[in-house]
């Protein structure tokens, strides 16, 4: 039987939820070039929401951050 892939984070998650939770996920948000984390609207905003404003690939994103969380052995 194969495995269902589950996804920690996805295209609806909060920034505000996520940056709680896992600070060190900033880094890749930075080296994409998203810096206005710290903006008040950001907390209200979904990673998808916030890609698609700066023109960022979101499939790409939400596989950098799943990969960083596995890599740390957050349990998903």
């Amino acid at each position: 039987m194969k495995k269902k892939k589950i996804n920690f984070i996805t295209k609806k998650t909060r920034f505000s939820e996520l940056l709680e939770k896992f600070p060190e996920t900033m880094e890749i948000f930075m080296k994409e070039g998203m810096y206005c984390l710290g903006c008040p609207m950001s907390s209200l905003e979904t990673i998808e929401e916030g890609c698609k404003v700066h023109g960022l690939d979101v499939n790409k994103i939400i596989k950098k951050l799943n990969k960083k969380l596995k890599k740390k052995n957050v349990t998903i």
